[in-house]
């Protein structure tokens, strides 16, 4: 008789637990839009989500403390004219964040210290470029101020975020629309995925392509190419008789996947989130009700299953945390926060451990918020890996540097730009004047007393005249 032995590994254990019902975040319109996007994003000080808006696009901004019940007034960012189809926050900046539309715009925002106070319709700088709707937006892992933006027009374009301007345009590599974009680990490569059923690897600042695989899922649905951190390439879409697969691909040989793996017959896009630090792959599909894990090793089968959470509501859409923004106290190694249709999730990933101490090996160094790159010095070549941060002391966010967006003449430029900048008006001014503008409601309500008394005591005046006018008659 054979035993089967079973895989030793820490995570192999790791389970899901919602949080309780007074720890969500309540009667938010969640986005309708047809897009196989997250509509969710998330950082250790605030959670944004795609919704419903009339007459445009427009997203949530919410301090993450703000739970319950959410004021159907409650402000948003509003300035697109079309819905929004992205977002992503800054890696170098809790309080910045990008928004890809349908209105062919990219625009980046700064959100105030505690959130909105009003509705924020004015950006930092709106770039313009794309002639067709822009539905991924990505920042650079380690470089200040660049972000890419693919559009519909199958157009990826790089921005100098701090400048407004597009340094780099890729416009002759992609055919059909592409699916998703993802940076490698420093930031030197990215990998897409489009509908032509290829997965590319790119070298933008030299405009090259370096790797390319045909046909890395048959199936005609949307696949998803993401980076890990050993510069291998995980792969989510379907097979042929429409079964959703994921793959891993060493992008020196693409002739072949390292692994494959066939899972189900559901017909949801699956959204790839991952760790580098933990190496743990989790699944999410559009529409499912779970949440699939996968640990990648160097032994084969390569890519391990752990386990899956599960619950009643389907998801329709989900944000990640970023490490830095986990309770290292509670052994948590992830939390997502679950879009349902009226509401947002919060669910905690964490390792069964006895021990209250620091748990070392489940909380490597891991990147921290401060950048390794000016924008210039990664334009001109320059590669520099994360800065990392230990979270043994749990994380203590630093001071945020502000971006600023420096106007350029335009008239200095060769070829004209399509670059509109606007300088940001934040609702932190608008409430350094709320103190002045009651002082001055109620010195015109006392000012409007003061007169109806006015008026009053001439009435009386005039009475008692005409009282002693009879009299002296």
């Amino acid at each position: 008789m054979i035993r089967r032995v079973v895989r030793q590994s820490k995570f192999r254990h790791v389970f899901g637990q919602a949080v309780k019902n007074d720890q969500c975040y309540d009667d938010i319109r969640v986005s309708r839009v047809t897009w196989d996007s997250a509509f969710c994003a998330v950082n250790p000080k605030f959670l944004a989500i795609i919704v419903e808006a009339s007459g445009g696009g427009a997203f949530l901004v919410l301090p993450l403390q703000k739970t319950g019940r959410i004021d159907k007034a409650y402000p948003t960012v509003c300035g697109h004219t079309g819905p929004v189809l992205d977002i992503d926050w800054c890696p170098h900046n809790d309080h910045v964040i990008a928004s890809g539309s349908e209105d062919c715009t990219v625009m980046v925002w700064k959100i105030p210290e505690n959130g909105l106070a009003c509705a924020l319709s004015e950006p930092l700088v709106v770039l313009e470029g794309h002639s067709k709707r822009v539905g991924i937006v990505s920042w650079h892992p380690t470089a200040r101020d660049v972000l890419l933006s693919a559009g519909c027009d199958n157009t990826i374009m790089i921005w100098n975020v701090g400048t407004g301007e597009t340094l780099i345009t890729l416009d002759d590599m992609h055919p059909d629309v592409i699916f998703s974009v993802c940076w490698n680990r420093n930031g030197s490569l990215i990998c897409t995925a489009c509908k032509d059923k290829k997965v590319r690897v790119i070298d933008p600042r030299k405009g090259k392509i370096t790797a390319e695989k045909d046909k890395a899922h048959e199936g005609a649905r949307p696949m998803r190419a993401i980076f890990l951190a050993d510069g291998n390439i995980f792969t989510t879409g379907f097979s042929r008789m429409s079964e959703r697969q994921l793959a891993l691909w060493n992008p020196k040989n693409m002739d072949g996947p390292i692994s494959v793996h066939e899972m189900d017959t559901s017909n949801g896009v699956l959204l790839p989130f991952y760790d580098p630090d933990t190496n743990v792959v989790y699944l999410c599909g559009k529409g499912d009700s779970s949440i699939r894990y996968f640990e990648i090793t160097d032994e084969a089968p390569y890519v391990h299953y752990l386990n899956t959470f599960s619950s009643k509501e389907p998801q329709r859409g989900m944000g990640y945390m970023p490490k830095r923004g986990l309770d290292v106290n509670k052994c948590e190694i992830a939390r997502f926060y679950k879009l349902h249709e009226r509401k947002c999730e919060p669910i905690i990933m964490t390792v069964p451990r006895k021990s209250d101490l620091f748990q070392d090996d489940l909380y490597p160094d891991t990147a921290g918020p401060d950048y390794a790159l000016e924008a210039e010095e990664w334009f001109e070549g320059k590669n520099g890996d994360p800065i990392l941060i230990s979270l043994k002391h749990g994380y203590v966010p630093g001071k945020n540097r502000d971006l600023k967006v420096v106007k350029k003449n335009v008239l200095d430029n060769k070829s004209p730009k399509k670059v509109e900048e606007t300088s940001s008006k934040n609702c932190d001014t608008i409430s350094c004047k709320l103190p002045n503008e009651v002082k001055l409601e109620e010195l015109l309500r006392e000012v409007k007393s003061l007169r109806d008394l006015v008026t009053l005591q001439d009435r009386r005046i005039a009475k008692l005249e005409e009282q002693v006018a009879k009299v002296a008659i």
